[in-house]
């Protein structure tokens, strides 16, 4: 399955609690902390609410 990199580029100081919830459920809790999942439409989705907050890095 294809894997998708997200980087936190963003503080999460000032952000509202549910934004603060799709970065947990990311996994990101320190900046500039890459993670990297399996590319579903779920991941995608927590992706598109923090857009702002966070990058798809890429690889190669």
């Amino acid at each position: 399955m294809k894997q998708i990199s997200v980087e936190l580029v963003r503080s999460r100081i000032g952000t509202t609690p549910h934004q603060r919830k799709m970065l947990d459920a990311l996994g990101l809790k320190k900046m500039h902390k890459i993670k990297t999942f399996n590319d579903t439409p779920a991941i995608r989705g927590i992706i598109r609410k923090v857009p702002h907050l966070v990058a798809i890095v890429e690889k190669g």
